[in-house]
């Protein structure tokens, strides 16, 4: 049952004729080119008088082979490949029809492209010969048994029943004749296609080399997708943990404490502020936009004293040394600590409430260390440690990224009755 349904596939399956079009249009466009070298090989070669074997196979050659290297050399018209992609995609189906095909870069990709050219026309013209004379051939077969004695049955090029036209039981047969003739058509076509189809990968389908330039290119905006995600997860992570705070608190101290509840309110409205920045300036690179002067600059460690003045507007208990000169920290690595810091404060903030915090970043000639500390107990920090994620800019899982892109190392969790988060990162001939 399997061997027959895999016989009987290529008749009713509409790639088999979709496959035959795509043929018989290469066929159709090689036509031109066959016919410009045919006139041009009769200027410079007087063919044989045809035999009984059909023409000057001599003049033939000499009129296919330039006809052949013409097409071939299409393959350097720009457009050409990108076109022959598209049509290819849309009839020929198969695996192409999954991959990108783009313009030739350069002469390897071009010749290949000029191969598959002269396949595609040169035996797009044998089919579309077959088609022409299979499809008459098995009309005029079929249309035997129905002819009158005065109608003449023309069968061309095939002669089945010699010069005249079959009587007996011989009309009867020549329907199943044509039908065999023309189930031998579709498959021979269906072959054909199908042998197309798993070459055109190797010829049309992108190389080695593009294949790895195109991985690479994906992978670079994967890392720039995976950076931005970083950077809007740190950014407005943090604004919201300060709002949802500064929220709750004002609500219960509205009352007793109006001069405390109106600073709350203007400290979300900063953060509210700034978090619009930020969101508006990783929206504008994701859409790619050029970065104009109103957008906000990559914060580092020389803004770092605002982001301990806002912990501290905002009603944080945070003791903050930094040891060392803030400007000699290369810009990377000084952007990347302060998304650090503002990431530790705020994981403090939101895990263990209004607790004492102190944060220490002691910088040396080339390595620096932070350390951010609160009191860790049951009532205070409810949360576990969350399990690390890969490729996310989401909470210690983008911390650790930050760290291994730089090299450096980070520690997250309980230490003498506080939880502890502590990164050190390494530059220049000390790493």
């Amino acid at each position: 049952m399997p061997v027959i349904r895999l016989l009987l596939t290529p008749l009713w399956d509409a790639t088999t004729y979709a496959r035959w079009v795509y043929m018989v249009i290469g066929g159709t466009v090689f036509l031109p080119y066959l016919l410009a070298t045919l006139v041009l090989a009769s200027m410079f070669a007087t063919p044989a008088t045809p035999g009984p074997q059909g023409a000057d196979p001599g003049f033939l050659a000499l009129a296919l082979i330039p006809a052949v290297l013409l097409v071939a050399a299409s393959a350097w018209i720009p457009g050409a490949r990108s076109l022959e992609g598209h049509v290819t995609h849309a009839l020929l189906r198969g695996p192409i029809a999954a991959e990108h095909i783009t313009e030739s870069a350069s002469w390897r990709s071009r010749a290949r492209t000029g191969l598959w050219l002269a396949l595609h026309l040169v035996l797009g013209f044998g089919v579309a010969l077959a088609t022409m004379v299979g499809l008459t051939e098995a009309a005029a077969l079929a249309a035997t048994p129905f002819a009158t004695d005065h109608m003449a049955i023309a069968q061309g090029p095939l002669t089945f029943f010699g010069s005249s036209r079959p009587t007996g039981a011989l009309r009867w047969l020549a329907p199943l004749i044509g039908l065999g003739l023309l189930l031998a058509l579709v498959y021979t076509t269906a072959l054909i296609g199908w042998g197309m189809a798993r070459l055109a990968p190797r010829l049309l389908g992108p190389s080695t080399a593009e294949r790895l330039a195109a991985a690479q290119e994906r992978a670079d905006h994967l890392a720039e997708r995976n950076r931005l995600a970083r950077e809007l997860h740190d950014s407005i992570g943090h604004a919201l943990s300060v709002v949802a705070l500064q929220s709750g608190t004002a609500a219960r101290v509205l009352d007793s404490d109006p001069d405390f509840a109106r600073h709350a309110l203007e400290a979300i409205a900063e953060q509210a502020r700034t978090a619009t920045a930020e969101l508006d300036h990783v929206l504008g690179l994701l859409r790619e936009e050029r970065p104009t002067a109103a957008t906000p600059p990559q914060r580092g460690l020389s803004d770092l004293q605002g982001l301990i003045e806002a912990t501290r507007a905002i009603g944080g208990q945070l003791t903050a040394h930094v040891d060392g000169d803030v400007h000699h920290v290369p810009a990377v690595v000084s952007r990347e600590t302060y998304r650090i810091c503002q990431e530790g404060i705020t994981n403090a903030l939101r895990h263990g409430g209004k607790v004492p915090i102190t944060l220490h970043v002691t910088i040396e000639p080339e390595r620096l260390s932070v350390e951010v500390t609160n009191p860790h107990t049951p009532a205070s920090s409810p949360l576990p440690r969350p399990a690390l994620r890969r490729g996310g800019g989401h909470g210690l899982a983008g911390l650790h990224e930050r760290l291994r892109i730089l090299g450096g190392r980070l520690q997250a969790g309980p230490h003498d009755g506080h939880w502890r988060l502590r990164a050190e990162i390494s530059w220049g001939q000390a790493r």
